[in-house]
């Protein structure tokens, strides 16, 4: 009806926050969120870092509106248009990117904003560039959270974005400075810079359901911040004795930054954090589009030897092979989310039963629900050797598409 209001999405809890958000930002629908925290007794309600998302949803879109309570246990949002990266607003007129400072509070690495920013970016009436810079920015991944390192984000969930129509090409991840977790597992103090310039109408419609493949060969990143570089060789050699025996083709790169400097300008209290190792490994499979991902970061008490990361890191990978499908855990929310906003298509996707059975997925889907997109459609994939323990997603497209290009 003309005129009429949104009726709110009504949601508890701070889990899939950012999830939650995005799904409410592409389709148009406020969402109310309560219950964040309200049973903790020292930190109810929002956490810096849900903040920190809060404003960056600001800067790259106009008209939203946020209310969030006294408590902080309460937020209402009302969702505008995504611009992206548009000069005043959000973005300053002297530059082409929007800047945002991350608090030293935070405790997620930068691709808990990374995700989410990605997902919209392809529905942006302009390019999306972003700039993430402050003393909270952490590029590695995190053990207390389990998020993913940037490198893992930069090979094993942006090429998953050509599937659907969305050039990988005109995509760029800098890494402008390294930095992992800092004491207590806040802050890193590094540098990192999106610009993605691939915005379309429509996601095509995906149909990913062939078999995986085989692991034709393994790649990866081994960094450090402010220790040893021997710690780069360590973790590689220690992996290698892992997954040479099954795949010929293994290769790590080694990458060494200094630890960043963090503090105000001028001021003698300026320090070192971020200061850590971690190894991150993808494995590519002889089907095109089939991606594997394993990440393992030191812990910021440390008490963990090199040869100890790298180790875990490759039997992590394995068992993450293991699970089989053609996508993991880890971007399976990108890519069914994608799915459910392209054409008003069925798309097809081949998942593991372990990866489906994972909370964060059934969250997806019920999120996904709540928003207006279809139920998922389930099967056994019915050609496995080892039994069925393969399935099939059918995803239907709600046909949301890009709002800001159809107005431009």
């Amino acid at each position: 009806m003309s005129g009429a209001k949104p009726e709110f999405v009504r949601l508890t809890g701070h889990r899939a926050f950012t999830q939650r958000l995005v799904l409410s930002t592409l389709t148009g629908r406020p969402v109310h969120i309560s219950k964040i925290r309200s049973g903790s007794p020292t930190h109810p309600g929002l956490a810096p870092h849900e903040v920190s998302f809060l404003r960056l949803l600001e800067s790259v879109t106009n008209g939203s509106v946020i209310d969030v309570s006294y408590s902080g246990t309460t937020i209402t949002y009302q969702p505008g248009l995504i611009t992206g990266t548009v000069p005043g607003v959000g973005a300053s007129l002297a530059s082409d990117l929007i800047e945002h400072v991350l608090p030293a509070a935070c405790t997620r690495s930068i691709t808990y904003f990374l995700v989410p920013l990605a997902l919209l970016a392809p529905f942006a009436k302009a390019h999306m560039n972003v700039r993430f810079s402050g003393p909270g920015v952490i590029t590695s991944g995190t053990s207390l959270t389990g998020d993913l390192s940037i490198d893992t984000f930069r090979t094993a969930v942006l090429p998953l974005y050509g599937l659907f129509g969305i050039p990988p090409a005109r995509i760029e991840l800098r890494v402008l400075a390294r930095s992992c977790p800092g004491p207590g597992g806040k802050g890193g103090g590094g540098v990192v810079e999106l610009r993605f310039a691939s915005q379309v109408r429509l996601p095509k419609t995906l149909h990913l359901n062939r078999r995986p493949g085989r692991i034709r060969r393994i790649r990866g990143v081994a960094y450090c911040t402010g220790v040893s570089a021997s710690h780069n060789n360590r973790m590689i050699m220690a992996a290698r004795a892992v997954l040479n025996r099954l795949v010929s083709d293994v290769h790590v790169a080694a990458q060494y930054d200094p630890a960043p400097l963090v503090g105000d300008k001028g001021s003698a209290q300026k320090k070192k954090i971020g200061i850590g190792f971690g190894l991150s490994l993808v494995a590519e499979s002889s089907a095109d589009g089939v991606i594997y991902a394993a990440d393992e970061v030191a812990p910021p008490e440390g008490g963990v030897v090199p040869e100890d990361i790298g180790t875990r890191c490759a039997y992590q990978l394995l068992e993450v092979i293991a699970q089989g499908g053609c996508v993991t855990a880890a971007a399976a929310p990108t890519v069914l989310t994608l799915m459910a906003m392209g054409s008003e298509d069925v798309g097809r996707l081949r998942l593991g039963r372990d990866v489906l059975g994972r909370e964060e997925i059934i969250g997806c889907a019920r999120d996904l629900k709540a928003f207006g997109a279809s139920s998922w459609g389930i099967r056994d994939a019915g050609d496995d050797e080892d039994g069925a323990s393969e399935l099939i997603v059918s995803v239907k497209g709600t046909g949301v598409g890009n709002i800001g290009r159809k107005v431009a």
